[in-house]
C-alpha cells in the first residue's frame, strides 16, 4: 500500500514517459546502480534523448517487496523444475549458435552474437521488454535532474522498423514541430530506418543539442509523406501547469507523471484556491498526449481527490510485482466536479489516473479512447552494469478491469483532432433592450461569466460548458 510519505523520497530521472526513479526502500537508501531495480509504468519503449538512451519511467515498489536482481531471478527460478530450459532446447540453441558463427558470411564476434540473442529473447516478448546495455542502464541516473537533449518524442516500434509517434511532449521540439500522436516515423535524414529495435532507432535519432534531423512522417489523411525539420534541444519538462478558466473554475494540465507531479499538483491547486479564498465550482484535467510515467505519481495525484478506497493495482508472477494503492481522506477541490480529457496520446499512468477518478464516480471522462497501455515493467540490474526491462505485472482499475490493449473509452466521446472555429457575426444582434419604447428592467442584468483563456481549446471549452452545467445543478440542491 502507497502513502503519501513517499513523495518527497524521489530520485527525479529522464524517461520514455519522462518520469523519475524512486528509491525502493523510504527509510534506507540504496546504492545508485540498484535505484534501477523498479517497477515502470510507461507506453513507448524508450524515448528519444541527445545523449543517451531513456528508458521508460521507475515505479516505487514498496520497501517490503523490492525488486530482485536478474541473477536472484535466476535462482529462484532454477528451484522450479518446470521452470528449466529443456536439454533438447539448449542443444538447438547451440547447433544454431555454432551454425551462425561458423557460416555467417562475414565474421561475428562471440560477444555481438550473445548481445543479438538476448536482445532477440526479450524482444519477441512484447513492445516493452528489452535489453539495456550499461550506457542505457546509466541514463536512469544520469537524467536524474528530470532533463535531457532530444525532441521530446514518445515513440513505440512497428514490425516494419518504422515509428509510431505516442505523443509529443508538451513545450518541446516534436510539439512545437506539429508531430502528432498516431504519426509514422518512416525514414531519417532520407535514409529509412533500418533499426533492429527500439534502442537503435534512438541511437540513430542521438545528436547534440542545437543540431537538427529531418524525419519523413506518414499522416492520416495526407496524401503525401511530410518531410519535418527538428532542431536537437534540452527538454526540460514542467510536468504540471495550472489556470483558472473564468473565475470559478480551474484548468490542471499533466504533461507527464514525474517524481514531483504528485507535489506539484497539491501545491498548485491549493495556492489557486488560497488566492481566490473559497473552492472553485469545478476542474477541467487535461491528460490528453500524456504518455504516461511514475505509477507512483500517478497515484498521489489519484490521492489529491479521493477520499477513500482502492486507486490501482498490480498483479504479476512474483510477490514484488503484486501491489495495492490506497486513497488517504483529504480531497483537495472538496468534492467539486472533475471533467477529465483524454485522446489516443494518454497512456499507462494517465490511464490509471482516469480510470480510478472514472470508477469511483469522481470524474467524466471526455475526449476519444485512451492508448490502452496496462502493463508494467521491471529493470532488473546485472551484476556488468547491464539491466534486463522485463514485462512483470498487469494493472487494474479499482473495478478490476484491465484496459491493456483496450483503453478507457469516454463517457462523452468528442470528435478526434476537433477545434474550435469561429466566425464574425454578420449584422448587428438585436434584443428587447434594443428596442425603441422597451419596458424598463426591474432588475439589472446578470453578466456572463468570464471567457475562459483556453476558449479556444475545443475540448476544453466543452469541458467547461459541462462543468457550468454541473455547477447549476449542484447550486440548487
Amino acid at each position: 500500500m502507497a502513502s503519501r510519505s513517499t513523495r518527497a523520497n524521489g530520485y527525479g530521472v529522464e524517461s520514455a514517459a519522462h518520469a523519475a526513479l524512486y528509491t525502493l526502500h523510504m527509510n534506507n537508501p540504496i546504492p545508485s546502480r540498484h535505484l534501477l531495480s523498479a517497477l515502470l509504468l510507461s507506453t513507448a519503449s524508450l524515448c528519444v534523448t541527445g545523449r543517451s538512451d531513456a528508458q521508460e519511467p521507475a515505479v516505487e515498489a514498496p520497501a517490503q517487496a523490492a525488486p530482485p536482481s536478474a541473477e536472484t531471478v535466476a535462482k529462484v527460478d532454477a528451484g522450479d523444475k518446470s521452470d528449466r530450459v529443456g536439454l533438447e532446447e539448449i542443444r538447438r540453441f547451440v547447433s544454431v549458435y555454432r551454425a551462425v558463427k561458423q557460416a555467417y558470411v562475414d565474421p561475428v564476434a562471440d560477444v555481438d552474437l550473445m548481445s543479438a540473442a538476448i536482445r532477440g529473447l526479450l524482444a519477441d516478448l512484447d513492445p516493452h521488454s528489452a535489453y539495456l546495455d550499461k550506457e542505457a542502464s546509466a541514463a536512469l541516473n544520469e537524467m536524474a535532474e528530470g532533463e535531457y537533449g532530444g525532441l521530446g518524442l514518445e515513440i513505440i516500434q512497428r514490425p516494419d522498423r518504422s515509428l509510431t509517434v505516442i505523443a509529443p511532449i508538451d513545450d518541446t521540439p516534436a510539439a512545437r514541430a506539429g508531430i502528432q500522436p498516431g504519426d509514422v516515423i518512416t525514414a531519417m535524414d532520407g535514409e529509412l530506418i533500418t533499426a533492429d529495435s527500439v534502442d537503435a532507432a534512438i541511437e540513430a535519432m542521438r545528436g547534440e543539442p542545437g543540431t537538427s534531423i529531418t524525419l519523413t512522417i506518414v499522416r492520416e489523411g495526407e496524401s503525401a509523406p511530410l518531410e519535418v525539420q527538428l532542431i536537437r534541444e534540452i527538454i526540460r519538462v514542467n510536468s504540471v501547469r495550472v489556470e483558472v478558466l473564468s473565475k470559478d473554475y480551474l484548468y490542471l494540465r499533466i504533461a507527464t507523471f514525474q517524481a514531483d507531479t504528485g507535489m506539484e499538483v497539491s501545491k498548485r491547486l491549493e495556492a489557486a484556491v488560497a488566492r481566490r479564498g473559497s473552492a472553485f465550482k469545478g476542474l477541467v484535467l487535461d491528460l490528453r498526449s500524456n504518455p504516461g510515467g511514475l505509477l507512483n505519481a500517478a497515484v498521489d495525484v489519484a490521492d489529491q481527490f479521493l477520499e477513500r478506497g482502492l486507486i490501482v493495482s498490480t498483479r504479476g508472477r512474483l510477490p514484488y510485482a503484486t501491489n495495492e494503492f490506497e486513497a488517504h481522506r483529504g480531497d483537495v477541490l472538496d468534492g467539486a466536479p472533475i471533467v477529465l480529457l483524454i485522446d489516443a496520446g494518454s497512456a499507462s499512468a494517465s490511464e490509471v489516473l482516469a480510470g480510478a477518478l472514472r470508477d469511483h464516480k469522481r470524474a467524466v471522462i471526455m475526449g476519444t479512447r485512451s492508448f490502452g497501455k496496462g502493463s508494467v515493467q521491471t529493470v532488473l540490474p546485472l551484476d556488468n552494469g547491464d539491466s534486463i526491462k522485463l514485462t512483470t505485472a498487469r494493472y487494474y482499475t479499482p473495478s478490476g478491469t484491465s484496459i491493456q490493449a483496450t483503453g478507457i473509452v469516454p463517457d462523452i466521446e468528442l470528435l478526434e483532432n476537433a477545434s474550435l472555429k469561429t466566425e464574425e457575426v454578420q449584422g448587428p444582434t438585436i434584443r428587447e433592450a434594443n428596442l425603441p419604447g422597451h419596458l424598463r428592467a426591474e432588475t439589472l442584468p446578470v453578466e456572463a461569466d468570464d471567457k475562459a483563456t483556453l476558449a479556444d481549446d475545443y475540448a476544453v471549452g466543452e469541458a467547461l460548458n459541462l462543468l457550468r452545467g454541473l455547477a447549476v445543478f449542484r447550486d440548487r440542491d
